[in-house]
């Protein structure tokens, strides 16, 4: 842990944590004015480590400059490796296997349909994170992705949510109502139970930045605190921006992401956030700049200039949300919980799929990021987004698992930098002690659920311990055959085709970020000691492994030729 040197002046108290009652009591707080804070996760899609100016980029991000002054800065905070199995476990502090997102539901396995806890929709054996504030008389609303279930049982509506508005699927044209990829005909949009259609003027990032001040400010008389979940699209493919933020990246990344990847870890060794000296092995996948045809040089440069500015969006929405909380009165009673759901990004779909995007964007130099147009950004970028990490969204390795988080607010030290281990499923026990109520271990509401896997880092945020997860703890992931063991500072990872080989191996990575120094030889007593616990934890979950000749991109193909989603969805009525 270390105090950083440099420091954002910051207009705006944010970020405080929360926790709720059961339906079985409430606190005696909701007796007249209740005084608890309210809560506030703003999740982004698909973020890198070093994509947030306070992470080391060169983007301007003021306000989220401003919240990471003020607050808790995670540098060993993971999630899981990809979208529905990290939300899944946010919101509910449960394992993705017990939640049911054992896989995305896009990559599903064909041994794993059907199965128990592969549903590819959040079960009903967990309770939600806004169900139990809800029910202890928090308002609770949503805007933005949801992709945890598109059933009439499952949207967030039926999930604890008392207003939302959101995306089913996981992504869409941030523009109009339009599928980004051809797993799905469609896209469906649902205020509260019934689906809607976009306004003209629709942006993703505005448009729910929007909706969520709609939603608060609406009830904010009443006396009650609120829960808000801000789920971005933004940074999900497509990439895309208005046209003024794009501008401003126009020749920035001209030299490329080698450079750009070097300049960021400077400034991380600058402000403390990584040791010095690290030799950063080249971008997986990714071919030296300096090798690339000036043409593919100007291509790539544009697609980061979109994404950089797509982030830049966000920040000023950010502004917006806090200046708002400032004019109610409310920006020192709020908790915001800032994050991304995993790594970055390095696939290239339009290569898989070349007709279809051809036939459903405008993939030209000149429209690249505006309405109509497809963009990513591949792995050199995505190389760039995860410095001095390696590997990317989908993999154990660091880049795939460690993301930006900030945690601010009131009994929340600020200015402070960390790089004690957390994982996703401690946020929603932390929320929960704050509120000073006991999460369900067993039933919840006459039912038996899941108790919370999750941790409290709640003495560790206020500064009463030096740790959120203590000597000889462990924490296990797996999605998509690819794993990883957590204990004591070191870290077995296992990471399928095209970038591992399924074998086992042993990390230090707080020494070793970018995970280069395998010392499974060199220890295999603690080898041996992990993958034991890996087997238990396996055991417990019902994991189902994937088939050896299994291969992501492969069956991404082959569930979007079988139409395997809508088959999935189906097993519970979708909304008409």
């Amino acid at each position: 842990m270390m105090n950083r040197n440099f420091v954002f002046h910051l207009s705006v108290a944010v970020v405080l944590l929360v926790g709720i009652t059961g339906c079985e009591g409430q606190s005696e707080s909701q007796q007249g004015t209740d005084e608890r804070p309210n809560i506030i996760i703003v999740l982004l899609d698909d973020v890198g480590f070093a994509d947030l100016g306070a992470y080391g980029s060169e983007v301007s991000m003021p306000n989220i400059d401003q919240l990471a002054a003020n607050g808790v800065r995670f540098t060993n905070f993971h999630a899981a490796a990809a979208c529905s199995p990290s939300r899944g476990m946010l919101l509910t502090g449960v394992d993705n296997h017990l939640v049911g997102m054992g896989n995305m539901i896009e990559i599903m396995a064909d041994n794993q349909f059907d199965q128990p806890g592969y549903e590819g929709f959040m079960g009903y054996s967990v309770v939600t994170l806004p169900t139990l504030l809800r029910d202890a008389g928090y308002h609770t609303y949503m805007a933005g992705k949801w992709h945890l279930g598109k059933t009439k049982e499952s949207i967030p509506a039926a999930r604890g949510f008392e207003r939302s508005i959101s995306l089913m699927e996981s992504g869409a044209d941030n523009f109009e109502k339009k599928s980004y990829l051809p797993l799905y005909d469609t896209v469906h949009f649902y205020e509260d139970f019934e689906e809607v259609d976009l306004p003209d003027d629709f942006f993703s990032t505005d448009y729910y930045t929007d909706r969520l001040i709609e939603y608060i400010g609406k009830d904010r008389d009443d006396g009650k605190p609120f829960f808000a979940y801000l789920s971005l699209q933004a940074q999900h493919y497509p990439l895309q921006a208005p046209e003024e933020y794009i501008k401003k990246y126009d020749g920035v990344y001209d030299v490329g992401w080698d450079e750009i990847r070097a300049q960021r870890y400077a400034r991380q060794v600058e402000m403390g956030l990584m040791p010095a000296g690290l030799s950063l092995p080249p971008i997986a996948a990714a071919p030296t700049w300096d090798s690339l045809s000036d043409e593919d040089r100007r291509l790539y440069a544009k697609r980061q200039a979109v994404y950089s500015g797509m982030l830049e969006n966000v920040d000023a929405n950010m502004g917006r949300l806090m200046t708002y909380l400032e004019e109610i009165g409310e920006a020192g009673n709020t908790v915001i919980v800032f994050m991304s759901d995993n790594g970055a990004d390095n696939n290239e779909q339009e290569k898989i799929f070349p007709e279809w995007y051809a036939a459903n964007f405008d993939l030209s130099y000149e429209r690249m990021g505006l309405e109509g147009s497809y963009v990513n950004y591949g792995p050199g970028w995505a190389g760039a987004s995860s410095t001095p990490l390696t590997l990317f969204k989908g993999a154990a390795s660091e880049g795939g698992m460690r993301v930006p988080v900030i945690i601010s607010g009131p009994g929340i030290r600020s200015g402070v930098d960390t790089d004690a281990f957390a994982f996703v499923t401690d946020i929603t026990p932390t929320l929960l002690e704050v509120a000073g109520v006991t999460s369900p271990t067993g039933s919840y509401g006459g039912k038996e659920v899941h108790p919370v896997d999750g941790k409290s880092m709640l003495s560790f945020l206020r500064g009463d311990s030096d740790a959120v997860h203590g000597a000889g703890e462990t924490v296990l992931y797996e999605m998509a055959g690819s794993a990883a063991v957590f204990r004591d500072g070191y870290k077995l990872i296992r990471n399928n085709p095209p970038f591992g080989d399924r074998q086992w191996r042993l990390y230090r990575p707080l020494q070793d970020p970018a995970e280069v120094n395998d010392l499974a030889k060199a220890e295999p007593g603690k080898v041996a000691e992990m993958l034991a616990a890996y087997e238990r934890f396996a055991d417990e979950v019902n994991l189902i492994e994937v088939p050896d000749d299994y291969d992501v991109m492969l069956q991404l193909q082959k569930n979007a030729e079988r139409n395997q989603v809508e088959e999935v969805t189906d097993t519970v009525p979708i909304l008409d």
